[in-house]
C-alpha cells in the first residue's frame, strides 16, 4: 500500500519570503495513517577497490560556514555537442556504471575544523574517477564505533558555494544522534575539482568512490576511519544531492542501508533536463536530451527500479517553487507499485528548503528512519 502523510504546517518565514501577521501554532494532520514499512535484510557487501589512482597533495583550505539555501539551477558545466549517436551515451547508463568498480585511494584529513567535548569537524579529501573532492566530516568525540551517514548537497551557484554548506544543520543533527557523519563537496563545488557531467553522473560517482572508501578504510583499526562503521552506511540527499542518491542506490544496490530524499530531482531524465534547459533558457540539457529514448530510459533511474534494495524516505513539500512536488508524488507511486519499501512525507506551506518546524519535523523522520534500517 503506498504510504503517505501530509504534514499541514502554518510557518511564518522571516527574510521577506513571507508577511505573516500573528503566528499560528503548527498543525499537523495525517492523511494517510502509518504503515509498517518492510525491514529489508542486511547486506554487507564491500565494493572491490580497483582504481589506483595518486593522491595529488592538496593546501590546507580556509573553512567559513555558508549562509545561501540550495536552489537547483544546473551547474555552468559545459556541455558536449548534441548527438543522437548512442555510443556517446552508453557510458551513462546504469547498467554501465554498475559494471564498473569504486573507490581505490585513501580519505585524508586535511584541516581541523573544530573540537569541543561533544564533536570533531575535520576537512576531509578523497579521490573520485581522477579528482579530488574535498568534504568535512564531524565525529562524536567519546565512543568506538559509531554507523555512518552522508549528507549530498543540493545546488548552490559555485561562486557562493562554500566547504561547510547550509546542510550543516542536518550534519549536526545526525552526529548528535550518534553517527559518524560525511559531507562531501560534489564535484564543480569549490574546492573540488571541476570536470564535465553529462546527465549529473558525476555527483552519483562521487557519492560511489566515497562509500567505497568509507568501506575499505573503515576496516583499518589503526586508521582515520577505524571509529566508523563500514557496513552501515547511511545516505540523504537534498534537491541536486538527492537526484544523485537516487542514482546511485540504483547503480549499486548494496552500498548503503537505506536513503532518504528530500526535495528530491526527479529519477527520470527527460523531467529533468527539460526543467534545465527552462532554468538555464537552453543553455544547458540539449546532449541529454537528444538522446535516443530507449538511451535516456536506460540513464534514467525511474526506469530502473526494480534494481533497489534500500528502503526509501520521500520528502516533500507541496508548495515547493523549484523543483516540483509531483516528482516526488510519482516516485512515491513507482514505488508502491512494485511493493516497494518506502515512506513519504508531504509537507505543506514551506519552500524547497525546510524552515522551522518542518525542518526540525523532517530531521527527526530521517533519524528515526536511518535507526530502523
Amino acid at each position: 500500500m503506498f504510504v503517505r502523510r501530509m504534514m499541514v504546517l502554518w510557518l511564518c518565514l522571516w527574510g521577506g519570503l513571507v508577511a505573516c501577521g500573528q503566528p499560528l501554532p503548527p498543525v499537523v494532520t495525517p492523511l494517510v495513517s502509518p504503515v509498517a514499512v518492510a525491514v529489508l535484510p542486511t547486506v554487507t557487501e564491500t565494493a572491490a577497490a580497483t582504481l589506483t589512482l595518486p593522491l595529488t597533495p592538496t593546501p590546507t583550505v580556509e573553512v567559513r560556514v555558508a549562509a545561501a539555501t540550495a536552489t537547483d539551477t544546473p551547474s555552468p558545466s559545459p556541455t558536449p555537442t548534441p548527438s543522437a549517436t548512442p555510443d556517446l551515451y552508453s557510458l551513462y547508463t546504469i547498467q554501465s556504471l554498475a559494471a564498473r568498480a569504486y573507490g581505490g585511494g585513501e580519505l585524508e584529513i586535511v584541516d581541523i575544523i573544530e573540537e569541543d567535548e561533544t564533536h570533531k569537524q575535520y576537512v576531509f579529501t578523497y579521490p573520485s574517477d581522477g579528482l579530488t573532492i574535498y568534504g568535512y566530516m564531524s565525529v562524536p568525540t567519546e565512543g568506538d564505533s559509531f554507523p555512518v551517514a552522508i549528507v549530498a548537497h543540493g545546488y548552490i551557484p559555485p561562486e557562493e558555494y562554500e566547504i561547510i554548506a547550509y546542510t550543516r544543520r542536518y550534519v549536526d543533527a545526525l552526529v548528535e544522534a550518534g553517527y559518524f557523519v560525511f559531507h562531501p563537496n560534489l564535484r564543480n563545488f569549490p574546492p573540488s575539482d571541476n570536470a564535465d557531467n553529462p546527465f549529473r553522473v558525476g555527483y552519483a560517482v562521487d557519492l560511489l568512490n566515497l562509500i567505497a572508501i568509507i568501506k575499505e578504510q573503515s576496516q583499518d583499526p589503526h586508521g582515520i576511519l577505524r571509529r566508523a562503521q563500514g557496513d552501515f552506511i547511511h545516505l540523504m540527499g537534498h534537491s541536486m544531492g538527492g537526484g544523485a542518491a537516487l542514482r546511485a542506490v540504483t547503480i549499486w544496490p548494496e552500498a548503503v542501508q537505506a536513503v532518504v530524499l528530500y526535495g528530491s530531482m526527479s529519477g527520470d531524465e527527460a523531467l529533468n533536463y527539460q526543467q534545465i534547459q527552462q532554468w538555464t533558457n537552453g543553455r544547458s540539457g540539449s546532449f541529454e536530451l537528444n538522446a535516443p529514448p530507449e538511451i535516456l530510459a536506460a540513464i534514467s533511474p525511474s526506469f530502473n527500479l526494480d534494481r533497489l534494495q534500500v528502503p526509501v524516505s520521500i520528502h516533500h513539500s507541496l508548495a515547493d517553487q523549484t523543483v516540483p512536488y509531483a516528482w516526488s508524488e510519482q516516485l512515491c507511486a513507482d514505488l508502491e507499485a512494485i511493493n516497494h519499501p518506502v515512506e513519504c512525507f508531504m509537507y505543506e506551506g514551506v519552500p524547497h528548503t525546510f524552515r522551522g518546524y518542518a525542518d526540525t519535523l523532517f530531521i527527526e523522520r530521517m533519524i528515526d528512519f536511518f535507526r530502523r534500517y
